[in-house]
């Protein structure tokens, strides 16, 4: 497969096998599924009437008292008891394996590639970290929602970039199936789209 590098008049050449797969829907709403679930922290905890502070001993005797009956000062109906039901830590961590999250990206790209939302550009970047610059760089290709995927890092580029809703600067170690779904355009630089060819092989 060849595809074109804007702004240059020449195309390189890509695998068929990674960038001309078809679009597998389950494959990849599992891999995003565990991607997004695997985000979450499960700190959350609570106590239950067995763990929080405070005698043991009936409050009062059961009959005779007028008052309605009582076990324990921690339980859950008294103020400083017990939660009912308290949560605990959780992992919500999905089992992914490397072939399935592979299979999902090769998936992603090929379909950003049908779909004409992969665009390659030699290099990308600017000559000040400025967000005018960048939104001028985007308008000249009349795109205005791009998550922007380079080799190495450029400094001008990312702090250009922070202050835009719609664009995100990546480095191409740290790419995501979030990222590539979310966004509506995909620009990347030759060595990137060479390393990633080199990823998911």
């Amino acid at each position: 497969m060849q595809l074109m590098v804007q702004e240059e008049k020449l195309s390189i050449s890509v695998s068929d096998a990674i960038f001309k797969k078809k679009f597998n829907s389950a494959l990849i709403h599992q891999v995003v599924t565990a991607y997004l679930v695997g985000s979450r922290q499960g700190s959350h905890a609570q106590k239950t009437k067995a763990e929080v502070s405070g005698s043991g001993k009936k409050p009062w005797r059961q009959k005779g008292t007028g008052r309605a009956r009582a076990g324990s000062i921690r339980s859950p109906l008294w103020r400083s008891g017990g939660i009912t039901f308290a949560s605990k830590p959780t992992l919500y961590t999905q089992k992914i394996n490397k072939k399935m999250y592979r299979g999902a990206l090769r998936s992603i790209f090929s379909t950003l590639i049908q779909q004409n939302r992969l665009f390659v550009f030699k290099e990308f970047d600017i000559l000040q970290p400025k967000t005018k610059l960048l939104l001028e760089k985007l308008n000249s290709i009349s795109l205005h929602e791009a998550y922007i995927i380079i080799n190495d890092i450029n400094q001008n580029l990312f702090l250009a970039s922070r202050n835009l809703y719609k664009v995100c600067v990546e480095n191409v170690k740290f790419i995501n199936p979030i990222s590539l779904i979310k966004f509506k355009n995909v620009i990347v630089t030759v060595a990137a789209i060479k390393h990633i060819e080199a990823m998911l092989i």
